[in-house]
């Protein structure tokens, strides 16, 4: 059962090296920027909302981009569950 191998997980499938994070990661600093955003903001304001809603639709992205083009199951994983967190978040 190859899928229990810690390897097979974390392996990169184009290089060989093993990854789990990757950097630069754009859509994370931005949403690093946009929280921050979110907590400076008045909750009642429209950039706390606008700032909120730019979190959710990066978020998702992130969690597509990932699913999409993650370079080993891990990542694919990751974005998977992101995807349902934001999903979660979103609809309730």
């Amino acid at each position: 059962m190859k899928w229990l191998s810690w390897r097979w997980w974390f392996e990169n499938r184009h290089s060989g090296a093993i990854t789990i994070a990757q950097f630069p990661n754009w859509p994370l600093f931005a949403i690093a920027g946009g929280s921050v955003l979110r907590v400076v903001t008045n909750d009642d304001s429209t950039l706390h909302r606008a700032a909120d809603t730019a979190v959710v639709a990066l978020w998702l992205f992130w969690g597509a981009d990932e699913l999409a083009r993650g370079v080993n199951p891990w990542r694919r994983f990751l974005g998977t569950l992101v995807i349902l967190w934001q999903l979660r978040r979103v609809l309730g």
